[in-house]
């Protein structure tokens, strides 16, 4: 079980120091109260210098019946992205989830919390493996690759939750680190719709399918 060290706050005030980033006046998103309340997620995912927790609280505090989230984020901290996904999952509210522009890496599975997925029309999703920097013996590096590739499952898991497919087929297209159109996004279940249009998929998305059934048949047995 991993545990965040006691001394997170003070750990993360040196990171600031050292790194010379000032402390974010603001949390990794803005919300806007209205009658459908809107989440601004743009920018990075959690990280040293603002966490999760305010985004978690903000959505708790929410008494909506619908509420909508816009996404333009590279990504960032996994269980950051993991707490804000589970937070949106679990409330009652529908859901509404736009990709603005870009949904890569941890932004990729925040955005299948969504009862629907639009994306923009020159919008772009990118999923891969999970990601870390390690340091000890060889035994811990190895402990430590084995944690990634369980890291990497469940996320695996909530793609094939919401788009189908089976996990290993999705752990196949995120070892290839797996760049997505708006289309092909939604031709791979991980949208629902381009926003503003309803064309049809185009030669490259065609390729994009075509070498995501191969992962499938090689991986997802």
């Amino acid at each position: 079980m991993i545990q965040l060290p006691s001394n997170l706050a003070q750990l993360r005030a040196a990171w600031r120091v050292t790194s010379a980033v000032e402390p974010r006046s603001t949390p990794c998103f803005t919300l806007t109260n209205a009658a459908v309340p809107k989440l601004y997620v743009h920018g990075m995912i959690g990280g040293y210098d603002a966490d999760s927790s305010e985004f978690v609280q903000a959505v708790h505090g929410l008494d909506a019946k619908a509420i909508d989230v816009h996404i333009n984020s590279p990504g960032g901290f996994v269980y950051d992205g993991v707490a804000m996904y589970e937070a949106l999952k679990s409330h009652p509210a529908t859901v509404n989830m736009h990709i603005d522009g870009l949904a890569a890496s941890a932004a990729s599975f925040l955005a299948q919390a969504g009862d629907s997925v639009e994306i923009a029309k020159a919008g772009r999703m990118m999923i891969h493996d999970a990601q870390g920097v390690g340091m000890g013996s060889p035994a811990d590096m190895r402990e430590y690759a084995d944690l990634l590739d369980a890291v990497s499952d469940d996320i695996a898991g909530i793609y094939a939750g919401r788009a189908g497919g089976k996990p290993a087929a999705w752990r196949s297209a995120m070892s290839a680190t797996t760049w997505y159109s708006a289309q092909q996004a939604v031709d791979a279940k991980l949208a629902d719709r381009v926003a503003g249009s309803s064309s049809g998929p185009d030669n490259r998305t065609r390729l994009i399918q075509a070498r995501f059934r191969a992962l499938a048949s090689q991986g997802g047995k």
